[in-house]
């Protein structure tokens, strides 16, 4: 049997720890098939790129794009046009794509265009907001998508709805989880993290929150920016922010001279984190403020209560089974679950089917049949 390759697709931070325990367990394999790990550089900050990459185990990649920033279509097409020299050196058996970013659609459609097989981890999540980006990358992937592997029941009901074949859909689990509990023991403690910032030596036993911001729809309108920034201070005088700012967001905040209004909370502004030290901020975190899909996922799983800062999620299990509370940008509803938290302590959740650290395994076994 000739040993047969199989591509896989990492563009942004949120896919490096999809892709990671999936390579980890392709690599058991290596008598039948190896991977040929692609970054197209849609997160370009390559000093964050590295330090994930070491971080989470995985092998420098075979290729890097270098796509850079750009529209989302400008950057789409690029990476289209990059991409495909590419499948024609290696012609693999397959192409995997993870999650829901500009990357993930890009190469689906120049895999499916020349009659590759399409993988798709993370399928079927919906948030039925079309205005999002990443709704809209979802759903196209999942439409050219040959294997889909599903990380909740609901996500089946999603394809089958939109006219996908139960054949070719997989509950696997979630691969976020894979790597979070596969490093949970690694996490840096947020005392290391925090040792240079002369706030951090105030946080009270009661602890501290963790915020992260980074959506279009929250940070690229300055009323909404504002309004919500002026929660976060609010909520400070009750309980200290930690607030690692994503670049984009920074850029925000500073044209919109928004600064002075952070440096008037308890409020700990960090720059952009590793996996590892994000990690130990959430997980001795009393809550977690978000309008990110992984951190509703990861707080799940580590049963710390989380405020999603949207109107909506993709990721419905995290509210019906786990830790999360959808409150949006409104300034009453924020404040309320947060004085919620720190009354009772929030939702206790519990852990999701297939939530078990061996998500991974299942997917590659379930290629391995198919494709192998």
């Amino acid at each position: 049997m000739s040993k047969k390759t199989i591509v896989c697709v990492v563009g942004a931070r949120p896919n490096f720890m999809k892709i990671a325990p999936i390579i980890k367990e392709l690599s058991k394999f290596q008598d039948q098939v190896s991977s040929y790990l692609v970054h197209t550089g849609q997160h370009y900050d390559q000093a964050m790129k590295a330090a994930f990459f070491q971080q989470l185990g995985i092998p420098e990649p075979d290729i890097d794009l270098e796509v850079g920033s750009g529209s989302h279509c400008e950057q789409t097409a690029n990476i289209m046009l990059r991409f495909e020299p590419v499948l024609d050196k290696v012609k693999p058996c397959a192409v995997l794509v993870v999650g829901d970013v500009n990357s993930t659609i890009a190469c689906s459609l120049v895999a499916v265009k020349k009659r590759i097989p399409v993988i798709h981890v993370e399928a079927g999540l919906r948030s039925r907001d079309r205005e999002m980006p990443e709704e809209i990358n979802r759903v196209l992937t999942d439409q050219i998508s040959d294997s889909l592997f599903i990380t909740e029941r609901s996500a089946q009901e999603n394809l089958m709805d939109e006219g996908i074949d139960i054949s070719r859909i997989h509950f696997a689990g979630n691969v976020m989880i894979d790597t979070l509990l596969d490093n949970l023991k690694l996490a840096i403690p947020f005392a290391e993290t925090l040792k240079d910032y002369e706030k951090a030596h105030n946080i009270p036993k009661e602890g501290y929150g963790l915020l992260t911001m980074h959506r279009p729809s929250n940070v690229d309108d300055p009323q909404v920016l504002q309004s919500l920034l002026e929660s976060i201070v609010a909520i400070s005088e009750k309980l200290p922010i930690i607030f690692p700012i994503h670049p984009r967001t920074r850029s925000r905040i500073e044209q919109e001279d928004l600064l002075d209004l952070i440096s008037s909370g308890d409020i700990i502004c960090l720059p952009p984190v590793g996996y590892l030290q994000m990690l130990g901020l959430m997980k001795s975190a009393k809550m977690v403020l978000t309008d990110s899909g992984g951190l509703q996922e990861e707080t799940t799983s580590l049963g710390i209560p989380c405020v999603t800062l949207r109107e909506n999620t993709e990721r419905p299990i995290t509210i019906e089974e786990g830790t999360n509370t959808i409150v949006g940008t409104d300034r009453e509803k924020i404040k309320a679950c947060v004085d919620d938290i720190l009354a009772t302590g929030g939702k206790s959740g519990r852990i999701p089917e297939y939530w078990d650290g061996k998500a991974a395994g299942r997917i590659v076994a379930e290629i391995k049949k198919i494709y192998l």
